[in-house]
């Protein structure tokens, strides 16, 4: 048999050999051509003698036509229906939803005209919980949450009806989805923190540390300190002065101080501080810190705690001038 070669018309009128075809046996691999045989010519590939059948100049197994498409590869993963993934969805919900409430944002609820024109009663608002896991303490002029120190809510929590509403809001409160109804928090405003002297009397403004405070946030007509006056008080270390901004209509430390001596909330007590009003819309604003405060010092003048001025900044700037002027003596000597 004789291998009949693909030939090309040139513009010599000659033939031209292709690459890559020649006698049979001259190469590996398989070679698609005519082949010419007794009864005449055969259209197929032919084989080398160092190959297999291939399909095409490539090489390579061609398909069994009856092996099905893609029997090879691995199966879609079948997606599942919604009704299957919503549960697992809430789930996830529900437990970020009690992750943000313990660690970093709570809603509370304002039951009381304490604080008012700055908080309205059934006003919503949010509270920073991360920044105490970090040790940050309260400040003077902040809006803080708090737990009832003891006795200050006896006969003014919330109660709670029950039925079915108060196990859904229970349950909703539980992972910060509503305000809880019987949880005994209260809401004021840090006025003097551990330390600071506070100045709490009749026809005269509040001072801290002797600085008088100007008070644009309490409800129009009420006093500083006229209905509840305490003379002078000092704040002990890790505990808090609180007052309510409608200070004429707020049970804060000054009642608790007149009956008790006390009046004081502890810092650990502190659940966070109140940043903005979420709810309702027509009432939302942030609640920064008045600039007032920014005018208070550290400590009353002349008091105890007041630190004397440091021995070392006063050793420090001694020994500063002595050092280089050792130093400027020792280049001469070495020039």
């Amino acid at each position: 048999m004789s291998v009949q070669q693909s030939t090309e018309s040139g513009e010599s009128g000659g033939t031209e050999q292709r690459p890559g075809t020649g006698p049979a046996g001259a190469g590996t691999g398989s070679v698609a051509g005519a082949v010419t045989g007794p009864d005449g010519p055969v259209a197929g590939p032919v084989e080398g003698p160092d190959a297999g059948s291939a399909a095409g100049a490539g090489g390579g197994t061609p398909a069994d036509p009856e092996e099905p498409a893609g029997a090879g590869a691995k199966p879609a993963r079948k997606k599942r229906p919604f009704w299957q993934e919503l549960p697992i969805l809430l789930v996830i919900a529900l437990l970020l939803s009690l992750g943000i409430k313990t660690f970093f944002v709570q809603a509370f609820s304002i039951p009381s005209g304490s604080m008012e024109n700055t908080l309205q009663i059934g006003d919503r608002v949010l509270v920073d919980k991360l920044t105490p896991w970090f040790g940050a303490e309260p400040e003077r002029g902040e809006v803080v949450v708090f737990r009832d120190p003891g006795g200050w809510l006896d006969d003014t929590g919330p109660t709670s009806s029950g039925g079915f509403m108060t196990t859904v809001q229970k349950a909703l409160s539980t992972v910060g989805l509503m305000p809880s109804a019987d949880e005994k928090d209260l809401i004021k405003r840090v006025i003097a923190v551990g330390g600071d002297t506070v100045e709490c009397n009749a026809g005269s403004p509040v001072k801290v540390n002797g600085v008088a405070l100007d008070e644009p946030y309490l409800f129009p007509g009420a006093t500083p300190c006229d209905n509840d006056p305490v003379g002078t008080v000092t704040v002990p270390k890790g505990k808090l002065w609180v007052m309510g901004d409608h200070r004429n209509n707020s049970r804060d430390s000054r009642p608790h101080h007149n009956l008790t001596g006390d009046g004081f909330v502890p810092v650990d007590n502190v659940v966070g501080r109140a940043f903005v009003v979420a709810w309702p819309i027509s009432n939302w604003s942030t609640l920064p810190v008045p600039d007032t405060f920014d005018k208070v010092p550290s400590r009353a003048a002349g008091s105890p705690l007041e630190a004397p001025p440091a021995p070392a900044a006063l050793a420090f700037a001694g020994v500063v001038p002595i050092a280089l002027w050792r130093r400027r003596r020792a280049r001469r000597t070495a020039g």
